[in-house]
This record gives C-alpha cells, sequence and structure tokens, in this order.
C-alpha cells in the first residue's frame, strides 16, 4: 500500500494497493482528510487525541469485534464500494464503509484488504519500469492462495458472483474451498 497526491485531482490523494503476487495496481482517489487518516496509522503516530477512526477501533476493542477483512466490492461509476468484515463470539458482521474509511481502519487491525477481479480489471492499471501506469489488457487470475484465505461469508460472495457470470467451473473450485473451511471448523 502506498499514499501519494493524486496526479489527476488536486487536492486530493491517492491510495494504491497491489496484488500480493502479480503487478496490477488499485488506485482509489481519496480526500485529504482520509488521507491524513490512513498516514497516522500507517506510521504509527499518536495523536494527542484519537482521530475517528481510532475511536471506532476502540469500540469495536470494547465489544470484542474483530475486524477480519475488508472487500473493496463494487465500483460504480467510478466510485469504489466497500465493507468491513468484521467477527464478535464467532459471528460475522458486514458492515458497509466508504472504502477510504475502510482502508484507514484495515491499516490499525492490519488486515488484509481484498477485492473482486472485475474491479482489478475494470480499475487497475500495471505500472512498468519507468513507473507509469498502463490500463490493465491481460488481467492475471487470482491466486488459491489468496481465495483460500478469504473469511467463508466473502468467499461466499465470491461464489454468487461467479455463478452471475454462470462461471461454473470457478463456483465449483470455490464451493469446495467453503465446504473445505467450514469441515475444519466443525
Amino acid at each position: 500500500m502506498a499514499l501519494s497526491h493524486s496526479v489527476t485531482q488536486s487536492h486530493n490523494y491517492a491510495v494504491i494497493l497491489g496484488e500480493e503476487v502479480g503487478k496490477r495496481r488499485l488506485p482509489i482517489i481519496i480526500g485529504g482528510f482520509e488521507a491524513q487518516a490512513i498516514a497516522v496509522a500507517l506510521e504509527n503516530m499518536n495523536p494527542n487525541r484519537p482521530l475517528t477512526h481510532d475511536l471506532f477501533k476502540n469500540t469495536l476493542d470494547s465489544f470484542n469485534i474483530e475486524l477480519r477483512e475488508v472487500i473493496i466490492n463494487n465500483l460504480l461509476d467510478g466510485i469504489f464500494f466497500a465493507q468491513l468484515v468484521c467477527e464478535q463470539n464467532g459471528n460475522v458482521i458486514q458492515i458497509d464503509a466508504r472504502t477510504s474509511d475502510a482502508i484507514a481502519m484495515a491499516v490499525r487491525y492490519e488486515c488484509p484488504i481484498y477485492t473482486y477481479e472485475f474491479i482489478m480489471e475494470s480499475a487497475g492499471v500495471i505500472l512498468d519500469e519507468e513507473n507509469e501506469e498502463k490500463p490493465v489488457t491481460k488481467p492475471k487470475k487470482s491466486k488459491a492462495e489468496a481465495i483460500e484465505e478469504m473469511s467463508i461469508s466473502s468467499l461466499e460472495k465470491l461464489l454468487d458472483a461467479a455463478l452471475e457470470k454462470e462461471d461454473y467451473e470457478k463456483a465449483a473450485k470455490i464451493r469446495d474451498i467453503i465446504n473445505s473451511k467450514k469441515s475444519t471448523e466443525s
């Protein structure tokens, strides 16, 4: 993850998320206050008073709610949407969030951030050796390891998306991973 000034929109910043395995990057434009909230957490700074995201983390911690992962789950008209996937006493709770807020929380919890292939296909870029952005022209398949690390609820959403696209081979693989996870939890 990197944070920089936005080249395309003045007075804004870009959070650049990268694949664990692969060269694609997902640039997300955010405002200055959101960038500050992310930077404070990335740099392990301790402000005199808690920022809103610190307050929210303290609240979740007080109720024994743990943020497991963040999913950037949609992209509509250039706007990213995200969900916080939380767990409390074995119950999974999904909370809709602005993507910048979700990223700020993910940094504080040091949890993974996931997205779907269709989002990487439409908004991902590949940085070449001169650090110039190029649109993704040939998306690479996501790695099985990344899918296997996802929560069951995230996998179920991925399964729904695969079924909606009528990608039954992918759906069968995801179903098998879900069943395997469920059997190990029992």
